[in-house]
């Protein structure tokens, strides 16, 4: 891969100065925004087909254009560095490793959108990333006008601050409760919207850091350097975290395109000597990928044509002596905690979900708890404002379908398998050595996570 095509150093390194961020051509990419068009800037998006990397996969020129284009006077756009996936710990290493990159991303968005403001939002907990920020925006504010405008915003360690619409209330002061309407419509710091006064309803653009990092290099190197790389739909590269039953947990940075088998066996060295891969979770964006689905590219596409999800690239690999039913356990028990409430549906029906789970791993199941399970999953996601209530369905329902034996094994009271996994929500990486974990192993009815 050639230097000029990755977000992340090519030699390993951290960019821990403005100097060193200079010395590799920090600041030339908002010098060349400013003396372009900002329509011009967003064409060489659209050439590049910059899609989000923050789990979605929008176009970032289509967002752009439409937020520059619409008449209100006063617009706002967002950076989301709020990461909480679990098994994804890619935007903090990016934060850690360069954020002079992400500043400069930012500031070409505020520039070509026409925003008033600009907000870097990151948990208050992500202190190494913080302290990170704030550097780079102290430095380039002597240096320059990337900074001008631009706030930190420190918010909840909520699972929803990094859902978008969440994510504006936080910015507002509020709680981390997604509202109904999308940022472009109902933005930052305007009155209820009624449709009756569109001057007033103050667009706002959200981009993922990472998006705002392959911004950077875009506008830098132009379209045709990021798409050489990556697929004709799925362009340019794309940071990946991998963890659970592999020899080597890492954040690597790889073409769109690279298999997932590629992904696990090749760069993550495959499960432990002498076990079997047995599923793949994308983080919480889709269903289990099973073993005989590796050969699928990492594409938003390939990914969606397997029933799945590329989401923001944090995949959580299992083997053979994994219990699947624990895991579709864990998976609801944290989205039922992580459920704001605001939408009845998901916030009851995950709870059902979650106690027939249990019930079914501590011995006293019965085959109609997986059927009550089946028919509570259809309505999970009615009215959801968010994705939270979809990712439950399709989580816990792929599950069931992949691995019916697993479940079939509890209501038998015969299962075998592991059960002291954790859901990895990731607190810390080390480079070469691997990540931390929050929580301990935790066993439904015990009294220890």
């Amino acid at each position: 891969m050639e230097p000029s095509a990755q977000i992340l150093p090519e030699d390993g390194a951290t960019i821990d100065s403005l100097d060193a961020y200079r010395a590799r051509g920090g600041g030339e990419a908002f010098e060349r925004a400013r003396a372009s068009a900002p329509e011009a800037v967003i064409e060489e998006l659209r050439r590049a087909g910059l899609r989000g990397r923050g789990g979605a996969g929008f176009e970032t020129a289509v967002k752009w254009s439409t937020v520059r284009g619409d008449p209100a006077p006063i617009k706002f756009v967002c950076a989301n560095g709020a990461e909480g996936e679990p098994g994804t710990f890619k935007d903090r290493h990016l934060l850690r490793t360069n954020p002079y990159q992400v500043i400069e991303g930012l500031a070409i968005a505020r520039h070509v959108i026409g925003a008033e403001r600009a907000y870097l939002c990151v948990k208050r907990r992500f202190e190494p990333e913080i302290a990170a920020v704030r550097r780079a925006l102290e430095e380039l504010a002597r240096f320059s006008e990337m900074a001008a405008a631009i706030e930190l915003v420190l918010g909840p360690d909520e699972y929803l601050y990094g859902e978008e619409k969440a994510l504006l209330t936080v910015v507002e002061g509020g709680p981390a409760l997604p509202r109904v309407l999308p940022p472009y419509i109902h933005g930052l710091f305007a009155p209820p919207y009624d449709g009756r006064q569109p001057e007033r309803h103050h667009p706002t653009v959200v981009n993922n850091i990472e998006t705002l990092a392959h911004v950077t290099r875009i506008v830098g190197n132009g379209a045709e350097q990021f798409r050489r790389f990556g697929t004709a739909n799925t362009p340019g590269t794309m940071l990946f975290t991998v963890s659970g039953d592999v020899q080597h947990s890492l954040v690597t940075e790889r073409p769109l395109g690279t298999t997932l088998r590629e992904l696990i066996f090749e760069v993550a060295g495959g499960p432990p000597p002498g076990r079997e891969l047995k599923a793949v979770m994308p983080g919480l964006a889709g269903a289990v990928m099973t073993a005989d689905r590796l050969d699928t590219p990492l594409s938003f596409e390939a990914m969606h044509q397997a029933g799945s999800a590329l989401g923001s690239g944090g995949f959580v690999v299992y083997d053979d002596h994994a219990c699947m039913a624990h895991v579709a356990w864990l998976c609801s028990r944290f989205l039922h905690a992580e459920s704001c409430g605001q939408c009845p549906p998901c916030k009851l029906g995950s709870e059902r979900i979650t106690e027939r789970l249990e019930r079914l791993l501590n011995g006293s199941g019965h085959r109609r708890d997986l059927d009550d399970i089946t028919a509570t999953l259809a309505w999970v996601p009615n009215g959801a404002r968010c994705g939270l209530a979809t990712s439950e369905a399709l989580v816990v329902g792929s599950l069931l379908r992949a691995f019916p034996g697993d479940f079939d094994a509890h209501l038998r009271g015969s299962c075998h398998l592991r059960h002291n996994d954790i859901l990895p929500k990731i607190t810390d990486y080390v480079p070469g050595h691997g990540f931390i974990y929050a929580g301990t192993p935790h066993r439904p009815g015990s009294t220890d996570g």
